[in-house]
């Protein structure tokens, strides 16, 4: 079997109790083992130089942080993660190369198309109903899936104007743009496709404190995750790796 060239998983949490086990939910979900799935935490360290011409592509994980808070409010890691990412998605754009951008990253490529983000389509923690678009259900990475799925979710900012680049892929009642595509190669959730519920319950708890749900109601948050059914978010990361999987040179 020839040798492929590894993912890179970019993560933006500084939560170490969060970060570690969604780095394991990226695993399972692509099907990827470790040395094929490199991770970088951008909490702690720059951005690699680019271009990345040693990776397959690249997956941009969630975080705390949020694009539309007060520029005076953001710390000087927010600030760098998000300067940093920022030129990873002018450059994954502009070069091709493949790259899917999850929750908090989706609102950094929004900005940088020249969307909107904005807090009027925030969600609470917990399973929403996502459908695909005709344009969804003609994707390489969607088509035959489920037209209507359960995703997890949770997030204060979303993509209020999409991006004139953007083809919109899937939608939600509360949320209008849960998945697009730019270009063939760049795409961007607002779900966490990596998790199953019970890693979603092991999240809540870290972030009970964050304002995703109220406090006092996070039992209720955890009775819905374990009731939920996710089966479609994970084969898109699979989808993922598979599709742009390359050589190693």
């Amino acid at each position: 079997m020839s040798r492929k060239r590894p993912f890179l998983f970019l993560s933006a949490r500084p939560e170490d109790d969060a970060v570690g086990p969604e780095y394991q939910a990226m695993l399972t979900a692509t099907g990827l083992e470790a040395g094929e799935l490199q991770h970088h935490r951008l909490d702690l360290e720059p951005l690699p130089p680019l271009p990345l011409e040693g990776y397959s592509g690249v997956i941009v994980g969630g975080s705390p942080f949020n694009v539309t808070s007060d520029p005076a409010s953001k710390s000087e890691t927010q600030r760098r993660v998000e300067n940093e990412l920022s030129l990873l998605a002018d450059w994954a754009v502009d070069a091709g190369l493949p790259a899917l951008f999850t929750c908090y990253g989706i609102g950094l490529l929004t900005e940088r198309q020249g969307g909107v983000v904005g807090t009027e389509y925030g969600e609470e923690a917990g399973p929403v109903t996502v459908t695909l678009t005709a344009e969804g259900r003609d994707d390489p990475l969607l088509a035959g899936l489920n037209p209507s799925f359960t995703a997890l979710t949770g997030h204060k900012e979303a993509t209020s104007v999409l991006p004139e680049s953007a083809t919109l892929l899937a939608t939600s009642d509360s949320c209008p743009v849960q998945i697009y595509r730019v270009g063939s190669s760049v795409y961007a959730t607002q779900f966490h496709p990596e998790v199953l519920p019970q890693d979603f319950i092991a999240r809540a708890h870290v972030y009970r404190e964050h304002g995703y749900f109220p406090a006092h109601e996070l039992e209720d948050v955890v009775a819905r995750l374990a009731a939920s059914v996710v089966t479609e978010p994970a084969l898109i990361m699979s989808r993922f790796v598979q599709r742009f999987a390359r050589p190693a040179a």
